[in-house]
């Protein structure tokens, strides 16, 4: 009886033994291997690293100032307005960003118009009106400090940069125009009222100093469409084509768009 009792024992610790070592640590890890850990990806709009420069592609309209005495004077004798000098603008700029904030650039612009006229109480001999034509064309070249009232993005590791979708900022700048004001057809001898073809000229460059706000919206990836007003102030002496004219200006303002590629 004894030794039926033992044996009873014996068989229950073998199964016991056996079950713990079932449901050992080793034995699960065996019989289930351990999934592998992964990390939770990027953000998908992350950049490696803050953008060190730029370069973009500008389009706009300039709204011109005109507001010196020569154009006074078109106006009134020619069939002319103001705003014929209003004109579509184009051009480009490139730079570096110095910090999250702080961006400096040089950009380049080109604005033309040219309005056909007549005058407005003159005719000839034979009746037919005196036509001319009015030019202008600008070329400026300027420098430009952009100040982002809001950080362009923020580091989240040693490389990754998440990149802010709008940014709106303030800025100003300096530079040169390079001007060129022309006429060219028939006019009218005030003192005779002899009607003769001629071609009146004036160009050179001139100081100018501009002032700026706008935003940049992050439209994919490293591409951004950037809106911006700007106001251009500046001047310029006339030639000995256009006497007893005050300097003729230059200034105005300008809505436009341009498409930035940051890198």
């Amino acid at each position: 009886m004894i030794h039926q009792r033992s044996v009873l024992v014996l068989r229950a610790v073998v199964i016991a033994l056996a079950a713990l070592a079932a449901t050992a640590p080793g034995a699960s890890a065996q019989s289930s291997p351990r999934s592998p850990v992964v990390s939770p990806p990027p953000p998908s709009d992350f950049m490696l690293g803050r953008p060190k420069g730029f370069i973009s592609v500008d389009g706009g309209f300039l709204f011109a100032s005109a507001g010196s005495d020569l154009y006074e004077f078109i106006t009134d004798q020619l069939t002319v307005e103001k705003k014929n000098f209003n004109t579509p603008v184009i051009g480009g700029r490139v730079g570096v960003s110095l910090s999250p904030r702080l961006e400096v650039g040089v950009l380049y612009e080109n604005a033309k118009s040219q309005t056909a006229s007549e005058y407005r109480d003159f005719i000839d001999n034979a009746g037919l009106p005196i036509t001319q034509t009015t030019r202008r064309q600008d070329h400026q070249i300027a420098a430009t400090v952009r100040w982002s009232l809001l950080p362009s993005g923020r580091r989240i590791s040693r490389f990754a940069w998440i990149p802010r979708t709008f940014t709106p900022f303030v800025g100003a700048g300096a530079g040169a125009i390079k001007y060129r004001f022309e006429q060219y057809g028939s006019f009218v001898d005030f003192q005779t009222l002899r009607v003769f073809n001629d071609t009146f000229n004036s160009e050179g460059w001139a100081p100018a100093v501009h002032a700026l706000a706008g935003a940049d919206l992050r439209v994919y990836r490293r591409l951004y469409l950037t809106g911006e007003a700007r106001y251009t102030w500046s001047s310029a002496k006339l030639s000995a084509d256009f006497v007893d004219f005050e300097p003729l200006d230059l200034a105005g303002a300008r809505l436009g768009a341009s498409l930035k590629l940051v890198f």
